[in-house]
């Protein structure tokens, strides 16, 4: 459990604990309970709101659910075989997260409330100093799973904030909001916004959609899963395991298209096109519509009923990104002026520029955003150069385009795992830092890779890539590929330190020297 100690030079109490995760999503809970496999009770799970479930708790808009099938979309040793449907809906994954949270016991880990303001590393004690909005802790490890889509991106448009109507972002929906017979404006056309205009199209006076590049969209395979495939689900266990297997296999087969040939993607160009011709006779909404970039170089997105709504006589789609709010009226780039009386952000997230990196301050006194200020990058997707024993979930280069996150994820599980049985290994005090070099090493060996896929290739500019135009999210090969490669931790790729040595434990004339970590060769 976690230790009470006395800090000597502020004359009080703090908490220590071997380990602080950050974050109560996919992430958070799956390094909580793997941490408990590991034998490791010693830990904290710190949530900045009030309840687990990270993403799938603060999206809770009209129409939210998976695009990844369900059975494929939950973790390996936390089968649901009752799942309702081949994608899921919002609701069932968050409640499949508070599941997950009370099957292994992992609430008295929980610390709700509680938001991470700062994290330093102390070189000398060779630990975290943690930060919290509920006050100080140490740790010896840090492991950040507050994931890519946690902070909503919301652009800054001139005279929005004079905007005398409701404005609200797709991730924080306001539901004591009527929409009811109001005129809204949609802005983006992202994953949360195809599955959002379906749904409030229904109910709204007028919609008008703002859309600055039009996405391709495939038809949605959703249905419900029946009570027979549930039984069976739930009498023979291996054949949850078996169906979730063969979703498995099929996205690993498609990884080749997207990664090495992104031409063979024209065949499903064609279907994506057929899905839009079925629902949209007008030749002119049908050219608004069309995407001029290869398949797959943004994320392809899957509805059934997207094309359908923007079809009704409702409906507006401006083939424009809004670039200006001049009271009730939204202006777009190309000057369309439209009244409104709501305005819906459905732009995205922080993904290339994650705010927690700027409350994580490392060895050299710098934070994360610091020295990422060029680009993120990590080891193996999980340690950055110059943060001792910290590691992120879902971190650079970790993000796919055709499977499920979870399989990413229990790779990360792995390496995290083995990183601290390596410091139990070492024994006494110790931490591990990444090599610069060999961060470098792996990263050049990523972009290189990626200059071949369909996210550079395809002709498009995609949430994928960071200001510099480099595409620091997506992992460009298979779920096999990355299980291999963070199967174990490389200790060559990495400097063992050790606390200094006491001042009058330094030899010499008596001049003093500034204490500082001791740097070991890993394996000496």
């Amino acid at each position: 459990m976690a230790e009470r100690e006395r800090s000597p030079e502020q004359g009080r109490e703090h908490e220590h604990v071997r380990v602080a995760v950050i974050g109560s999503g996919f992430g958070g809970l799956g390094a909580a309970v793997r941490l408990r496999r590991e034998g490791i009770t010693d830990f904290v799970v710190l949530e900045r709101a009030g309840a687990v479930g990270g993403t799938w708790r603060d999206n809770s808009y009209p129409g939210c659910a998976c695009d990844v099938p369900s059975h494929l979309y939950s973790f390996s040793f936390a089968p649901n075989p009752d799942w309702p449907r081949t994608f899921s809906g919002q609701e069932r994954i968050r409640e499949y997260l508070e599941h997950v949270a009370d099957t292994f016991r992992l609430r008295p880990h929980i610390r709700l409330d509680t938001e991470v303001k700062l994290m330093r590393w102390d070189a000398g004690q060779l630990r975290w100093e943690i930060e919290t909005s509920k006050g100080t802790l140490t740790a010896d490890v840090v492991v950040s799973a507050t994931g890519p889509l946690s902070d909503p991106k919301t652009p800054d448009i001139p005279g929005i904030d004079t905007f005398p109507g409701k404005v609200f972002h797709s991730a924080r929906w306001d539901h004591d909001y009527d929409l009811s017979g109001k005129r809204v404006a949609m802005i983006g056309t992202g994953a949360s916004a195809i599955q959002i205009v379906p749904e409030i199209q229904k109910k709204v006076g007028r919609l008008t959609l703002f859309q600055r590049t039009p996405p391709w969209v495939m038809p949605r395979a959703d249905r419900a899963i029946t009570g027979v495939e549930r039984w069976l689900h739930k009498q023979l266990p291996f054949t949850t395991q078996a169906r979730r297997g063969l979703l498995w296999g099929i996205r690993e087969l498609q990884v080749q298209a997207f990664t090495k040939r992104p031409n063979e993607l024209g065949m499903v160009e064609q279907i994506a096109k057929r899905n839009m011709y079925r629902a949209i006779k007008d030749p002119v909404l049908r050219a608004k519509l069309t995407p001029t970039y290869r398949i797959g170089c943004k994320r392809i997105l899957l509805s059934n009923s997207y094309y359908p709504a923007l079809a009704k006589p409702n409906v507006d789609v401006v083939a424009s990104g809004l670039a200006e709010v001049r009271g009730n009226t939204v202006v777009a780039a190309d000057g369309t002026e439209t009244e409104v009386d709501a305005i819906i952000f459905g732009t995205g997230f922080h993904v290339t520029d994650m705010p927690i990196a700027d409350r994580v301050v490392g060895e050299e006194g710098l934070t994360l955003m610091e020295t990422w200020k060029d680009g993120m990058n990590a080891l193996r997707g999980a340690t950055a150069a110059g943060f001792p024993n910290w590691m992120t979930i879902i971190g650079p280069n970790t993000g796919l385009g055709n499977s499920s996150m979870i399989l990413m994820i229990e790779s990360q599980l792995n390496y995290m795992a083995d990183y601290l049985r390596q410091l139990n290994v070492l024994g006494g005090s110790a931490a591990l830092a990444a090599r610069p070099d060999a961060v470098r090493v792996w990263n050049d060996r990523v972009q290189e890779r990626m200059k071949r896929t369909v996210w550079n290739t395809g002709g498009c500019n995609s949430w994928y890539l960071d200001k510099n135009g480099v595409n620091t999210t997506v992992w460009p090969g298979t779920t096999t590929e990355f299980r291999a490669a963070t199967r174990r931790v490389d200790l060559s790729e990495y400097e063992v330190l050790r606390p200094p040595k006491p001042l009058e434990a330094v030899s010499g004339s008596g001049a003093k020297k500034k204490p500082g970590t001791k740097k070991v060769e890993a394996g000496a």
